[in-house]
């Protein structure tokens, strides 16, 4: 499996706007056309984090395809009111915004 880490700005009332828009997103077949497992959202004083789980390594290659669809650009832009940037001097992507993981552990 493959994980991302999403970190931005939130204010905390702006949640139920945002788990609204991803509840309708994961509605839809984006999830699966992504392959995309599990989504977390998460807040904590102002900061957003946003943890994505993909069925395998290439669910980066799955969502580059999936940018072009009307829904993902859509939910992108509608979630523009509610997140920011971390840090919006260095912000140009996504990529921008992610969590490096620097260590893992699971159960065998």
């Amino acid at each position: 499996m493959h994980s991302t880490l999403i970190v931005a700005r939130m204010e905390p009332s702006s949640a139920q706007d945002v788990a609204r828009l991803f509840e309708e997103f994961d509605a839809t077949d984006m999830p699966h056309r992504m392959g995309t497992r599990r989504r977390q959202l998460f807040s904590y004083r102002g900061l957003y984090f946003h943890l994505q789980d993909f069925d395998s390594d290439d669910g980066g290659e799955r969502i580059e395809q999936a940018k072009t669809d009307r829904r993902f650009i859509d939910i992108s832009e509608n979630l523009k009111p509610f997140i920011t940037a971390y840090d919006p001097a260095t912000w140009r992507s996504p990529a921008d915004a992610m969590a490096e993981r620097f260590y893992h552990w699971s159960a065998r």
